[in-house]
Formats: C-alpha cells, structure tokens, sequence
C-alpha cells in the first residue's frame, strides 16, 4: 500500500509549490482529501502522509523517524526540474506539535534538512492538559460541526476512535511551543477548540518573528476540516501565494464598509 496520497492540480497548469500534509491523532490520509482538493485546485501538489507516530520514551527517535519520512515524501515528488517550491508543512494537531517541534530541534542541527520547508501550517495545536470526552460522540462534538466532516470520521473504519485522549507527550508540547524557527508560519485555531490553549497560542505567536495566528469564528479542533472549511482553505491559499510574493498581501484592502 502507498505511503502518501496525492492531491495533483489541474492539468496543462504550472504546479505553483508543495504541500506536505502531517495528520494527527487518530487521523488517516483520506481524513484531508478535502482540503488536499482544495489547495491542488489552486494548482498546488499536496502530498498526504500518514500520522506520525510519537512515543513519549523516544522522543528523538520519533522526531528523527518523522524528518526521514517528510524527506521522502518531500523527495518523491521532484519533477523535471527538481522538487516544486515553495515547500510548506501543514500539520495538524499532534501532527502539528511534532512539526514544529521537528523544526526546532533541525534548525539547531549542523546540517540543514533536504526537506527544509519555506514555510509551515500549524493548524489545531493542543494544549497541554484538555481531552475530548469519553464517548464517540463526544470526541466528533470536539472535533467538527460538519456533518460531512463528521460522517468521514465515522465511516473511516481506520481512524482510531478515543485518540484525541491520548496524552500528547509534555516535552514534544514544549518544543513545539517554545519553538522560534525564523520561517514563515501560520498559526490556524478554532475559537470553539476544547482543545486549544489560547494564550499559550497567542504568545507563542508573538514569539515567532514571522508568524500569523488566524482565528476561525466557530471552528472546532480539526480546524481544518471543520464548518469553515472553505474559508480555512482559503485563507491557507492566501498564505501560500503570500509567500510566493516575498510575504507581501496581494490584496490590501483599502475601503471597506464590513
């Protein structure tokens, strides 16, 4: 069975840059089949891997297993003239806690990563203490209000139900949190997050010199499958074409009446 899934844009078009999808607990690939249309739509190539798997005892061993595996997929997807930048990392939940915190202990390294990224996603970011309730029902209440969303979930028979009471390991929390890698990031929480530590959120934000923490008006964890789910897709859209553009909006808006 493959190890990715790939989203691929529209034919005949120029591929404008790569995305490599990092899912979190519980998560499979054909969770981010949405979004992964969405952006390729856009005419970038989305590469979906599988959720990393983090073992509290091996921290290093589990950050080192996820840098070999982004390499690959990274890697896998050169085309004629090599491999399609910008490279941005979308992660999501743990899958975001163990990008970031990947980030930050690589950037320290003596040798900078072949799957080095122009830019990183940060989407759904726990925090250290909440969980997401007992029951099926409960944990699909915390993640999402879309019913499609939802029916994903459920029919997926290879999501692993109860994971989001899985305890994110403390010291991969604090490297993610406590991460100040000088690229590009955008920082996406929902503002009805159970799960979500806010404040944590907002000063590590801060902390970061080029950061953008985007807040989504009744988004639930899997922020970016939610309700809003279009409006997520564009506003991570919007952030890859910044980039493109040295990190200068495209738009201002110069007069608005809303």
């Amino acid at each position: 069975m493959t190890e990715y899934t790939d989203h691929h844009g529209p034919e005949g078009l120029r591929t404008r840059g790569t995305v490599v999808v990092v899912p979190g607990r519980g998560e499979t690939r054909a969770t981010y089949g949405r979004f992964g249309s969405r952006l390729a739509a856009d005419a970038y190539r989305v590469r979906v891997i599988d959720a990393p798997e983090i073992d509290a005892d091996d921290l290093t061993g589990s950050l080192s297993r996820l840098g070999a595996r982004l390499a690959d997929a990274v890697e896998g997807t050169v085309a004629e003239d090599g491999v399609v930048r910008p490279v941005v990392l979308v992660g999501s939940d743990a899958g975001a806690a163990a990008v970031a915190a990947l980030l930050n202990r690589t950037e320290n390294s003596e040798s900078p990563a072949a799957w080095w990224p122009d830019a990183v996603v940060l989407a759904g970011l726990p925090g250290h203490t909440a969980t997401a309730g007992r029951t099926w029902d409960d944990e699909l209440d915390a993640r999402t209000s879309c019913p499609a969303h939802r029916g994903t979930l459920t029919d997926d028979s290879q999501v692993r139900r109860g994971s989001l009471n899985d305890a994110v390991p403390t010291a991969l929390l604090t490297a993610a949190y406590d991460n100040d890698v000088d690229i590009p990031t955008l920082i996406l929480i929902g503002d009805a997050d159970p799960l979500a530590d806010h404040n944590a959120l907002g000063r590590a934000a801060k902390s970061l010199s080029r950061a953008r923490l985007s807040i989504v008006r009744g988004a639930h964890h899997d922020v970016l499958n939610d309700l809003q789910h279009r409006s997520v897709a564009a506003e991570t859209v919007t952030f890859l074409e910044t980039l493109r553009n040295e990190l200068v909006p495209v738009i201002a808006v110069e007069s608005s009446a809303w």
